[in-house]
C-alpha cells in the first residue's frame, strides 16, 4: 500500500467562501468535490461551473466523486476540466471499462465507487483500467454519518484483490472517516481516507488532517 493520503470533502465547508476554506486545508493530499443530482441520491450539490471554479483556484488536486445518474455521459465532462481525478458510481454506469478508458485519455486518473451492500467480486477483472476504488462507509448522500463497520470485510477482499494485480491502484474509503474510525479502515486496507466533518468540525482543520495521517500510518 502507499503512504496514506487524506482527501477532506468539502461537503462540509461553508460552500459561500470555498476559496478561503481551502486555504484552511492546505495539508491535505487532495480536495474531495461531492457531486450530487438529486437522483442517484437524495442530495443536490454543486455541479460542472462550480467544479471549474475550484480546479483554477485550488493548489491542491481535485478529486472529483459524481454520486449522480448517467456517469457515462457526464463523468468525461469532468475529467476534461483538468481535475486530477473523476469517480464514478459502478451502479450509475452501463459501460464502466468504456467509461474507465474515456477518464485517462481525457488526462484523468480514473476511479470507480461501489455502496456499502454493492459486492466488488463482479468488477475483480477490471481492477486493472482503474486508478482508483472508493468503498462507501456510509449510504451515499449527506455528511457526518456514522461508518459502516460491515464494510470492513469487503475492504480486505478489495485490498487483497488489488495487491493481486501488482499495479498501484488506491482504495479509497469515504464515510464517517474519524480519529475513531481511520485506524480500522486503514488495517483493513484503505489507503485514501475522506474526511468532511471531522476535518471542518476541528478547531484547526489543517492539524486534524495532520492527526488522521498519523493515526492511518500506525496501520501501514
Amino acid at each position: 500500500m502507499s503512504n496514506p493520503r487524506i482527501n477532506p470533502s468539502i461537503l462540509s465547508a461553508d460552500f459561500a467562501n470555498l476559496a478561503s476554506e481551502l486555504a484552511r486545508i492546505h495539508t491535505a493530499d487532495a480536495v474531495h468535490v461531492d457531486v450530487m443530482d438529486n437522483h442517484f441520491v437524495p442530495n443536490l450539490t454543486l455541479g460542472l461551473p462550480v467544479v471549474d471554479a475550484l480546479e483554477k483556484v485550488s493548489d491542491l488536486p481535485i478529486d472529483v466523486h459524481l454520486m449522480i445518474e448517467d456517469a457515462d455521459r457526464w463523468a468525461p465532462e469532468y475529467a476534461q476540466l483538468g481535475v486530477d481525478s473523476v469517480t464514478f458510481h459502478a451502479e450509475a454506469s452501463a459501460a464502466p471499462i468504456r467509461l474507465a478508458r474515456e477518464l485517462r485519455a481525457a488526462g484523468s486518473k480514473a476511479a470507480m465507487a461501489l455502496r456499502p451492500a454493492t459486492p466488488i467480486e463482479p468488477y475483480l477483472d477490471m481492477l486493472g483500467e482503474l486508478d482508483m476504488v472508493l468503498l462507501m462507509t456510509v449510504e451515499p448522500g449527506f455528511g457526518g454519518q456514522k461508518f459502516l463497520d460491515l464494510v470492513l470485510p469487503k475492504i480486505k477482499r478489495t485490498r487483497a484483490a488489488i495487491a493481486g494485480t501488482g499495479k498501484p491502484i488506491a482504495l479509497q474509503v469515504d464515510g464517517g472517516i474519524s480519529r475513531d474510525t481511520i485506524l480500522r479502515a486503514a488495517e483493513a486496507g484503505a489507503d485514501v481516507f475522506v474526511a468532511g466533518s471531522a476535518v471542518y468540525s476541528a478547531p484547526e482543520p489543517a492539524a486534524e488532517i495532520d492527526a488522521l495521517r498519523n493515526l492511518a500510518r500506525i496501520a501501514h
